[in-house]
């Protein structure tokens, strides 16, 4: 099966937002990646509700939200109604973390659980049958352009693995550093969904360079 490609919108040009937006929906991606961030929970901020509302009236593509934030069980039904799709919250920042995943799933909305780089997958073993997406940090969350984190190919397996031995339906995420030279070894570990930020938005041909990632194998 080929890649599920999620360009990430945090790293497309702000100024010409609408422009970007529509060359994605011209483009082989499949979903658009959207970081939230609130200056506590990842020292960046990003966007609100009123940018994640813009972007959605103009994508044709599913909205990937991705909320690196405190407390995000207060604004779940929000960020649904501001037109995401899949919506993904760190288990760091969910104190009950199975409570919040059937929040998710009640406002009609995929649910998402994120690992920071230093966090086992284990620690899902007792929630990954009830999640959609597994979005594995392939950076220190927070800021785009960082370098690929190695380790990342070993706990797509042990991710992989755990998903299997709990009959789970979760798709695998991969998120930070994604290019063209690690992406077929991602693939081929077990992940199924790549976002790629910089090396998209960077890119001489943003959609030629998604074709290319959705090619990897």
């Amino acid at each position: 099966m080929r890649p599920i490609i999620a360009p990430s919108v945090l790293a497309s040009d702000f100024a010409n937002l609408q422009s970007e937006v529509e060359m994605l929906n011209n483009s082989q991606a499949d979903w658009l990646h959207i970081d939230i961030m609130d200056g506590r929970f990842v020292p960046n901020i990003s966007f609100g509700f009123p940018v994640l509302e813009a972007i959605g009236h103009h994508a044709q593509k599913p909205l990937d939200v991705h909320l690196m934030i405190v407390e995000p069980e207060l604004y779940i039904e929000r960020f649904r109604e501001a037109g995401a799709d899949t919506i993904s919250v760190h288990l760091e920042a969910c104190r009950h973390l199975h409570r919040t995943v059937q929040q998710i799933k009640a406002t009609g909305a995929k649910a998402g659980i994120a690992l920071n780089p230093h966090t086992s997958v284990q620690l899902l073993e007792d929630v990954v049958a009830d999640a959609d997406l597994i979005c594995l940090m392939s950076v220190n969350p927070g800021f785009g352009g960082q370098k690929f984190i190695e380790n990342t190919y070993r706990k797509i397996e042990a991710m992989k693995n755990l998903i299997i031995q709990r009959n789970s339906q979760a798709l695998i995420e991969i998120d930070g550093g994604v290019n063209l030279d690690n992406a077929p070894l991602l693939l081929e570990k077990g992940a199924d969904v790549l976002v790629a930020g910089s090396f998209v938005f960077s890119s001489a041909d943003p959609m030629q360079t998604i074709v290319d990632l959705k090619s990897s194998k």
